[in-house]
């Protein structure tokens, strides 16, 4: 085996893909059958920094180049080769944000990252001018508030682009975005897979009326579909991946694209009805639809496959991270008692405890804002616990209404596809750290969205994985070979994976969870008013 990946490497048979999450780079080399064979990764954080969440330029380099030399290294370690030169490379970043730049391809602003949102005046007011719903987290948004602040630098944007098109641009000199990614900047007109003709008019005339001169076509950057050429690797960006030097020119590049479309490579969900849930620190649904919905609704962003397919979306911000919370004050009091337990024994211990509960958890109520939800109108975090004395307070109840509610705000917004509109679904994948536990997050999702749920072995590769296929499908598909029966045939054919159903008693319960959960949300925006 190791020799025979030492020739892959030596000849260049392989594929890089590198994601930007919000608290780790990740870069995972594949085969030419889309096995990883090395990995690298880089831990980091945002700033807050002027009340903006950021990260720096600085930040953003000092991490790919760090990422990139442990997988280098990996290599070096494991099949004694010193990479000098890959297949096709590919970046995928954390959704949209702000970047811009002027006509030196200086910054103009710090990088305004998915997670503020003080754009939501400027998505209002575009989602009701183009009849369609434009999220706070757009680049759009971002782009229109910065308008509307008066902000200074906005006279000389000359380019806008998102985390992964920086990095794409600064490594092969191309100003382009994937298609999904892009549909996050701006809207896309399905049938031409451009971006939308109608609103780009109506948004310049927007611009026009408050004094900017520039058209926002002229700024945005062009969009590519999965497979096609983004360009390749300069002298300049081979140095400024790899240090080191080791590495060569002429890679070629894949479109860049946004964790969303990683999402739905890796876990095979890019076919019309399909989808999958990304369940970690913030949990998102994506429906590969087969239509247009019947209009615009708020909980819900309409997105598209690296491909160009229309995707129904419900982002929340919040899914584990006050379930890690509550895990590590149980951790606390076992080594207070004298008992060690692996983090991981303790979670699976906490999770399947979660199972011997009430269907509806026993009347207990819980909200997981650790940060804001959009979808449920909270504006700031306020993680709360709620019980009246008649409500059944075991450790399985509490258990079972911390993961139900980790699913809560999804389900608001998956109800609307899946109830109101009718949207089909023959298939959900979930992936992310919600599903380490064997069964249980997995059933729970089930019963959220009464669907069936699978769970494959590589999920938790995740987008950098991702990345890494959609860098492969670039250089090693077949003449008209599309990005769908490439996933069937030369990546998921032979995957192992575990399928659960929704159990009827489960739904049911969930469902009156879910009564319970959207009945006392007041309490919580309360707490928004009244906690300070």
């Amino acid at each position: 085996m190791a020799s025979n990946v030492k020739e892959l490497l030596e000849s260049g048979k392989t594929a890089l893909g590198i994601e930007f999450g919000s608290t780790r780079i990740k870069a995972i080399l594949v085969d030419e059958n889309n096995q990883p064979i090395a990995s690298g990764g880089h831990d980091w954080e945002n700033r807050y920094d002027g009340g903006i969440w950021t990260y720096t330029l600085e930040d953003i380099w000092e991490g790919v180049q760090d990422c990139y030399r442990k997988m280098a290294q990996d290599v070096k370690t494991k099949y004694g080769v010193t990479l000098t030169t890959i297949g096709a490379i590919g970046f995928s970043a954390m959704m949209h944000g702000y970047m811009v730049f002027d006509k030196e391809d200086k910054l103009l602003v710090p990088f305004r990252t998915w997670r503020n949102n003080n754009a939501a005046p400027a998505a209002d007011e575009l989602t009701a001018l183009f009849n369609y719903h434009i999220a706070a987290r757009w680049s759009v948004a971002h782009l229109y508030q910065a308008v509307l602040n008066g902000e200074p630098h906005v006279k000389d944007i000359v380019f806008q682009t998102t985390l992964e098109g920086y990095v794409h641009w600064m490594l092969t000199g191309e100003k382009v975005i994937g298609i999904g990614e892009a549909s996050g900047m701006f809207p896309i007109d399905i049938a031409t897979k451009q971006y939308h003709p109608r609103m780009l008019k109506q948004f310049d005339e927007l611009l026009a009326q408050k004094g900017v001169s520039f058209k926002v076509e002229d700024i945005l950057p062009k969009i590519l579909l999965a497979g096609e050429d983004a360009g390749h690797l300069t002298e300049a960006g081979a140095k400024l991946l790899d240090p080191s030097g080791n590495l060569k020119p002429g890679i070629p590049f894949c479109p860049p694209e946004g964790d969303a479309g990683t999402g739905m490579v890796a876990t095979n969900a890019v076919k019309q009805r399909t989808g999958n849930v990304s369940a970690g620190t913030s949990v998102f649904a994506m429906i590969v639809l087969e239509k247009e919905l019947s209009k615009a609704y708020p909980e819900i962003d309409l997105v598209t496959t690296p491909v160009g397919d229309l995707v129904g979306m419900v982002h929340c911000n919040n899914c584990t991270s006050d379930i890690n919370g509550w895990v590590g004050l149980f951790g606390e009091f076992a080594k207070l008692a004298g008992v060690e337990i692996s983090k991981p024994a303790l979670y699976d211990m906490l999770y399947f405890e979660s199972e011997k509960g009430d269907k509806d958890c026993g009347g207990l109520l819980s909200y997981n804002y650790v940060s804001n939800e959009h979808i449920t109108k909270v504006d700031a975090g306020r993680p709360m616990f709620v019980r009246t004395p008649e409500s059944k307070f075991t450790l399985a109840n509490f258990m079972r209404a911390h993961l139900f509610a980790s699913l809560g705000v999804l389900k608001v917004g998956c109800d609307i596809m899946l109830k109101e509109e009718g949207v089909k679904l023959d298939k959900i994948t979930g992936h992310g750290g919600l599903f380490k536990t064997e069964r249980v997050g997995q059933s729970y999702l089930a019963a959220a969205i009464n669907a069936p749920v699978t769970v494959m072995k590589t999920a938790g590769e995740g987008g950098a994985w991702g990345m890494a296929i959609l860098a492969n499908y670039l250089v090693t598909k077949e003449e008209g070979e599309t990005l769908e029966a490439y996933l069937d045939n030369k990546v998921f054919k032979d995957q192992e994976g575990v399928t659960l159903a929704p159990n009827p008693e489960d739904v049911a319960g969930f469902d009156a969870f879910g009564k319970r959960y959207v009945d006392g949300l007041p309490i919580v925006r309360e707490a928004v008013i009244s906690m300070k």
